[in-house]
């Protein structure tokens, strides 16, 4: 199984309270297994909150909705043994 890379990293954003912020994080190989995405250190999972999906087999986003306060931190995309923070 390839390596899979990180090609294009994650971008740090300012956004409003109470909307929605988009996160995005393209790799190198599609079918990416091993992907986790993280707020503040606490591992997140696909719920009414947070909207994780796949697009064209590599960018993998992350959509945290109506955010708040409790909301501000560090955002981190891993895959395998390469992450990106934002």
């Amino acid at each position: 199984e390839p390596d899979v890379t990180i090609v294009s990293s994650l971008k740090d954003v300012v956004v409003s309270e109470g909307d929605d912020v988009t996160f995005r994080c393209q790799v190198s190989h599609e079918n990416a297994r091993d992907v986790e995405w993280k707020l503040q250190d606490v591992a997140l999972q696909n719920n009414e909150m947070n909207e994780i999906s796949v697009e064209k087999g590599r960018i993998h986003t992350l959509t945290l909705r109506k955010v708040t306060e409790q909301d501000i931190g560090t955002v981190t995309f891993r895959v395998g043994p390469h992450t990106s923070t934002a």
